[in-house]
């Protein structure tokens, strides 16, 4: 059998091998190496003929493609192609343009018919996939759920043709010539569930564990990240599982027609339950052992399963050497360097409510840009509130298992040189949660230095605070039209046709923004939390702790009809009112699937009418908004419209009036203001009412300005985007959900012209970062806040029969109501029902419009002034937040109860 690569190929002169003979059945494969099968076939022949469950398939070995390439003149092409330097993408359609000739083609169709003529799935298989040393993984193409010998052909070309992808020669890049390829035809497993086994923890290292993922749906979802997934550990000793974390999931990967493979929904009763039962975790697990031993070295495995049956689709050895356990674990503090003891035990660390950007779990290109941030960015906004020394902003903020935290023990400490914070407690009881007691706290850091720093720092607090009350105004009206300057100068632009060199000066200019809009915005975050403490101290002094101070802080704290984030709300219903008005344009919105809308709405007159009048204008005011919005990886409204759209065909369907929002977003009446105030000698009543108009004025000009800090982000994440394309192109990334794994470090650096793509983005750093945010993704939430250090492998689970949840109650009521668990906002808005009550892991601005429809609002995480506290008592909606784990404890569809005063959440009917 000829088994030379494309490379060197065969002279004219050697005997030309029969086609069939170089079409292989797997499992009748003894004695032919992975030179002639490729890796991957070659495993799959092996595995068969070991006895286990995989799928039938043959293989058009190496020799079929050599001769396919000789037939055609196609090897002497490449060879000059290649020669010249040619770009890949050349090599690649000379080859997918080119027939198979004719008697290549009978073998092939002939050795499909022998397999029953299944719908199949194409996979490549080249020489050196699935080494020891490199498995190559995603290197080369896969063609799924292909039916017909037309299709069938076309795809083999596909698979040839990947020898030459991009991202495989970038794999390659140093490690000599593509050599040559086989391809893969199997049966295709139309899989109920799909996943991964590593038969080595392939982060934590711990021993006697095989590690399980597994998805609704095809694999693919799981490889590519776009879908959920549960995790299970299982003890490869005793085959039992030790260890389980079910998520909710909303979407899989599935064929949605023949030869189209997409996103679905996964139907609602699966959605809680987990992908495998324990007795086919222990089946699974049995496999893997099995075939480990027969290889005698750890296994990374993927498999499916289809009507309770199990099937093994590839297995490769773990080419990557798992991490030390204390690395994996992450270290227990968020200082990124050691500190002395007194500081590293001490440190009083807080995630809540800090900024509401930098909710959740991060991507690793979310926390560099949170680092970046820190290091540019941040000392500046300590610097605009009046703190003369800024101190060291690298002990500022810490990063733990994939989430940003505030240091409130140091810039407690920093912002003692302010007059409003000199008494710590002020600023450490606004970021402590109950898990913290502050009786027992004691700041490492001690107090800032008295004496004449302490003078010189106040003076400079009083000048920069009374320069800071005569420019607030002004400076909140100029940032609020430099934003829509920018953002108008932004879409105006078209980034796919700048050089390196012009976007790196654009990046520059928006990171230059980026700065600008932060520390603008930073002195009316503080400053509005700092007549908050002002006025709610002194309504407890004044008017008492409960009662008429009580009244009259709610009062206050729920009237903020202004807020740019429930204005949002009002604005997407009169989008839908307009919508409604042109029965064509409501149609198109409700009927054509959600990442077409847009596009017919622009190709019918009417649509683009609807469109450029009502959705523009929304979109202008609105758009840059979106989850999380310091994670650089979550699209923007502007970007990915689908949640408006499911907004829309809600409030639309639903006949919610403008007055129902306006109703609900009044201010529950506990108490008139006025009738408190009056009780008030004139003096103090005065005071209150300044403090009070202070309050309100910054909490108006914080919002405001909210969106210029907001759109300076959503400009970065224009550059870092196009930069992930490019790198696509040039096969450095597998495709654009990679993006989420870049160093932002890495994308200025390549940008300033410091390092190639593939000096500044090596892809074992890629894999490494990947590897890291699975881990961190299935550990347990770490707490809101917490002294010192924390350890996770002291994280204490929910017990699972568990019926009632105590959190915080954040806004007051008591209301029964049905569950609905939302994982995934754009994917579920449209399942949502008005009166159902909300239950997800945390919320933010981009969550609004639900509040208006929701009966009450739960969460994992939160404070009495994170945004879905805020949010739900604007609307008039009970709130409990941060009863860590109601996403877990709750499912869909049950019957529980809400008491926003309590703070308790109780399931009364599964």
């Amino acid at each position: 059998m000829d088994t030379r690569t494309a490379s060197t190929p065969a002279p004219a002169s050697s005997p030309t091998p029969s086609p069939a003979s170089l079409v292989v059945v797997l499992g009748r494969t003894t004695g032919i190496g992975g030179e002639t099968l490729g890796g991957k076939a070659a495993r799959l022949g092996e595995m068969i003929e070991a006895g286990l469950p995989v799928p039938p398939a043959f293989c058009l070995t190496t020799g079929l493609f050599d001769l396919f390439l000789r037939e055609t003149g196609l090897g002497a092409e490449i060879r000059a192609a290649e020669a010249r330097g040619t770009d890949p993408g050349v090599i690649r359609e000379l080859i997918t343009a080119r027939d198979i000739p004719e008697p290549l083609t009978r073998a092939v169709v002939a050795a499909y018919e022998d397999l029953g003529r299944p719908r199949v799935a194409v996979r490549s298989s080249a020489c050196r996939e699935d080494s020891a040393a490199q498995s190559f993984a995603g290197q080369h193409d896969t063609v799924l759920d292909v039916s017909g010998d037309a299709d069938l052909l076309d795809a083999v070309k596909v698979c040839w043709a990947s020898l030459w992808s991009d991202r495989a020669a970038a794999y390659r890049d140093g490690t000599g010539p593509a050599g040559s390829i086989a391809v893969v035809v199997q049966e295709m497993v139309q899989a109920d569930v799909s996943g991964v086994l590593f038969t080595v923890d392939p982060v934590g290292a711990r021993p006697n564990r095989l590690v399980v993922e597994a998805c609704c749906g095809l694999g693919e979802g799981l490889v590519s990240g776009r879908v959920s997934s549960d995790f299970f550990v299982v003890d490869d000793r005793t085959l039992e599982v030790i260890e389980e974390h079910v998520r909710y999931k909303v979407t899989k990967c599935a064929p949605l027609a023949p030869g189209r493979i997409g996103m679905t929904k996964v139907d609602a009763a699966d959605r809680d339950a987990p992908c495998l039962t324990r007795e086919q975790l222990g089946v699974l697990a049995g496999l893997a052992v099995e075939v480990r031993a027969h290889y005698g070295t750890e296994q990374d495995i993927e498999w499916a399963m289809r009507d309770g049956e199990l099937h093994l689709l590839q297995a490769r050895p773990v080419t990557t050497r798992p991490q030390d356990r204390a690395t994996a674990d992450g270290e227990r503090s968020p200082y990124l360097k050691r500190q002395s003891d007194p500081v590293q035990q001490g440190t009083l660390w807080s995630r809540m409510d800090i900024g509401e950007i930098f909710v959740g779990l991060m991507s690793p290109l979310g926390l560099s840009f949170a680092q970046y941030y820190q290091r540019h960015v941040h000392g500046d906004c300590a610097a605009a509130l009046g703190v003369r020394d800024t101190g060291d902003v690298g002990l500022q903020m810490g990063f733990f298992q994939g989430h940003v935290y505030l240091n409130i023990s140091y810039t407690a400490y920093l912002l003692g040189q302010c007059l409003p914070t000199r008494d710590q407690r002020h600023f450490t009881k606004r970021f402590v949660s109950e898990e913290v007691d502050l009786a027992a706290y004691r700041n490492p850091f001690g107090t800032f230095p008295g004496g004449v720093e302490d003078l010189l720092s106040t003076v400079h607090w009083v000048q920069a605070t009374a320069t800071e009350m005569l420019s607030m105004k002004q400076r909140a009206k100029d940032m609020a039209g430099s934003r829509l300057y920018e953002f108008d100068r932004a879409r105006q632009l078209d980034l796919t046709r700048m050089s390196r060199r012009e976007l790196d000066a654009e990046l520059t200019r928006y990171l230059g923004y980026f700065h600008d809009a932060h520390v603008g915005y930073m002195p009316y975050y503080i400053n509005a939390f700092g007549f908050y403490g002002i006025l709610t101290e002194l309504c407890a002094s004044w008017l008492g702790a409960d009662g008429d101070g009580d009244n009259l802080q709610n009062r206050i704290k729920t009237d903020m009809s202004s807020l740019r984030t429930v204005a949002s709300a009002q604005e997407i219903w009169g989008v839908a009112q307009a919508a409604k008005a042109r029965p064509r344009v409501l149609r198109i919105i409700d009927e054509a699937p959600l990442d077409e809308i847009e596009e017919r709405l622009r190709a019918d007159d009417e649509g683009r009418a609807f469109w450029d009048a009502q959705v523009e204008p929304f979109l202008r005011a609105n758009g840059t908004r979106g989850r999380q919005e310091m994670e650089l990886t979550h699209p923007r409204w502007i970007d990915d419209p689908s949640y408006i759209f499911q907004m829309i065909r809600r409030y639309a369907a639903d006949g919610i009036s403008v007055d129902d929002l306006m109703g609900r977003s009044r201010a529950r009446a506990e108490g008139d203001g006025r009738a408190v105030l009056e009780k008030l000698p004139p003096h103090k009543r005065k005071v209150l009412e300044t403090v009070i108009s202070l309050y309100s004025l910054c909490s108006e000009l914080r919002e405001t300005t909210r969106m210029s800090m907001i759109t300076s982000i959503w400009l970065v994440r224009n550059v870092v985007y196009e930069v992930g394309r490019r790198l696509v192109a040039e096969g450095v990334l597998h495709s654009l959900d990679e993006v989420a794994f870049l160093n932002f470090e890495d994308v200025r650096a390549y940008l300033a012209g410091a390092a190639t793509e593939r000096e500044a983005f090596s892809r074992a750093e890629l894999d490494e970062r990947r590897r890291l945010h699975e881990y961190h993704n299935r550990l347990p939430e770490p707490p809101l806040t917490f002294v010192g250090e924390h350890d996770i492998t002291q994280a204490v689970r929910p017990t699972a029969d568990g019926t009632r949840l105590e959190g915080l109650g954040s806004s007051p009521g008591r209301i029964m109501g049905r569950a609905r668990i939302v994982e995934d906002l754009v994917w579920q808005a449209d399942e949502f029902q008005p009166g159902e009550v909300l239950v997800t892991r945390y919320t933010d601005a981009s969550w609004t419009p639900l509040f208006a429809i929701a009966g009450a609002v739960v969460t994992d995480i939160g404070s009495m002034l994170s945004h879905s506290s805020i949010v739900s008592r604007e609307f008039n909606v009970p709130s409990v937040v941060n009863t860590k784990h109601a996403t877990q404890r709750i499912n869909t569809g049950d019957l529980i109860v809400v008491d926003g005063d309590t703070g308790v959440v109780e399931v009364v009917e599964g």
